[in-house]
């Protein structure tokens, strides 16, 4: 199951909450790099969810194209 853009904000909101409360410099660091890695993966969604609905633009106006020339 794939995981939404907001899943992934929210994990990294957990995460810089977490940084936050650390008693322990190592564990601040680790939930950092969690925070990091989930904003990370959070970006990549829109960026793909942004690829997808330009390419679904560009096919639908494709579409009407052809139809039109029929």
């Amino acid at each position: 199951m794939s995981q939404t853009r907001e899943f992934y904000l929210a994990r990294a909101a957990e995460a810089a909450n977490e940084a936050a409360n650390a008693k322990l410099a190592n564990v601040a660091d680790r939930a950092l790099r969690s925070q990091k890695a989930f904003e990370a993966m959070a970006q990549r969604i829109a960026l793909a969810d942004a690829r997808r609905a330009k390419a679904d633009a560009e096919k639908a106006a494709l579409q009407d194209a052809e139809t039109l020339q029929d």
